[in-house]
C-alpha cells in the first residue's frame, strides 16, 4: 500500500534535517575550541617576543666585551700619554689599545700621525720623519698636564699587568712602511714578555708578516670602509687571525653570527657616543674600544640595574 505523498517529504525533509543540524552545532564547537584556545596561543606568542626582545637587549650581560681604553682615557688626557694610560686604569678598564708607530732611527712609540701634527703644530708632520731624540724633546700639554710622548716600553710596563688585553695599534708610514716592522713589534712584546698583547693594523701585509714571524701572539685584522672605492672591506679575507677589528658602524647582528661562526671575535671601534655603546651591546661585541671608557662603564653599568630590575636572570 503507498503511502501518501505528503508525508513522504516529511520523513524526507527530517532526514535532511539532521545532519544540517549536527554540521552547526560540530562547527559551532570548533569554533568554541579555536576561540579558547587563541588567548593561551597569542599569549605565548607575545611571551616568546618579549623573552627575545629582553635576551637580544641584556643577553650581553652573561658575557659583558672588554671595556677597552682607545689610546687610555683621551677623553679626560692625551691620547697615549701615561697620564692617559693612568686614568683608564684608575677606572679599572679590561683593556687598553695603543698607537704604535715608528721613529726614523727605529724606536717604537705610542703616538698617532693625527696626534704628533696636533703637538708639533704642523699637519704634514710624520713620525717616522722623526728621530727618537727628538720625539723624545717635545712637550705634551693637555689642559693642565705636561707630559712627555712614551715609548711602547715604557707603555707596556706601566699597563699591561693591570689589564686583560693590550691592543697594540700598528701604524704603517714613511719612510720604512711594513718594512722590518713587524720584527721591531714582536721583539718589544717579547722583551716586555706581554702575554696580552693583540696586534692588529690596518695594513693586511703587516698583519700576515707578524704571523709569519711568531704563532705566539695574537693577531687581528681591521674591517673598515676602505677610503678609496668607500666599499667595505672583505670581512673573511684572513683565516689566521681571531680577532676582527671592526668599524662600529659596520656591525650588524648577521656580521656578528658569520665572524662568531668561523670563531673569530668582534672588536668594535671607537665607539664614544651612548647610542652607539648601546648597540653594540645588543648587537653582541666581544669588546668594545672607545675615547670615553668611564661613559661605557656607565652606561653599561646602567643597563645592567635596568635588566636585572626588569626581571632578566643571569645564566652565571
Amino acid at each position: 500500500m503507498k503511502q501518501p505523498v505528503g508525508r513522504r517529504r516529511s520523513h524526507g525533509t527530517s532526514l535532511f534535517r539532521f545532519p544540517s543540524f549536527y554540521t552547526r552545532l560540530r562547527f559551532i564547537l570548533i569554533l568554541l575550541a579555536f576561540v579558547a584556545l587563541l588567548p593561551p596561543v597569542f599569549f605565548n606568542f607575545k611571551l616568546r617576543r618579549l623573552h627575545q626582545t629582553k635576551l637580544r637587549q641584556c643577553g650581553w650581560l652573561n658575557n659583558p666585551p672588554l671595556v677597552c681604553a682607545h689610546g687610555g682615557d683621551s677623553t679626560n688626557a692625551f691620547p697615549n700619554t701615561m697620564s692617559a694610560y693612568s686614568i683608564a686604569l684608575h677606572s679599572q678598564v679590561d683593556c687598553i689599545e695603543i698607537d704604535v708607530s715608528r721613529s726614523s732611527d727605529g724606536v717604537l712609540f705610542a703616538l698617532h700621525d693625527r696626534d704628533l701634527q696636533r703637538i708639533s703644530g704642523n699637519s704634514t708632520s710624520k713620525v717616522g720623519h722623526f728621530r727618537s731624540n727628538e720625539l723624545k724633546e717635545l712637550d705634551v700639554y693637555y689642559q693642565s698636564d705636561n707630559s712627555k710622548i712614551p715609548t711602547i716600553e715604557d707603555a707596556l710596563k706601566l699597563i699591561s699587568a693591570s689589564v686583560r688585553q693590550v691592543i697594540l695599534d700598528a701604524k704603517v708610514g714613511p719612510p720604512s712602511y711594513e718594512k722590518g716592522l713587524a720584527n721591531d713589534i714582536l721583539s718589544t712584546v717579547e722583551k716586555m714578555q706581554c702575554k696580552n698583547c693583540l696586534i692588529w693594523a690596518k695594513s693586511d701585509s703587516l698583519v700576515r708578516d707578524i704571523i709569519k714571524l711568531s704563532s705566539d701572539v695574537a693577531v687581528g685584522y681591521v674591517v673598515m670602509v676602505d677610503p678609496h672605492t668607500g666599499a667595505r672591506t672583505n670581512l673573511l679575507r684572513m683565516k689566521g687571525p681571531k680577532v676582527a677589528g671592526v668599524y662600529h658602524q659596520l656591525i650588524d647582528e648577521r656580521m656578528v653570527k658569520i665572524l662568531h661562526g668561523r670563531e673569530k671575535k668582534v672588536y668594535a671601534w671607537t665607539v664614544d657616543d651612548v647610542d652607539s655603546m648601546m648597540r653594540m651591546l645588543h648587537m653582541g661585541a666581544d669588546a668594545i674600544v672607545t675615547s670615553n671608557p668611564t661613559l661605557l662603564q656607565r652606561t653599561m653599568q646602567d643597563k645592567r640595574t635596568q635588566c636585572l630590575e626588569e626581571g632578566f636572570s643571569l645564566t652565571r
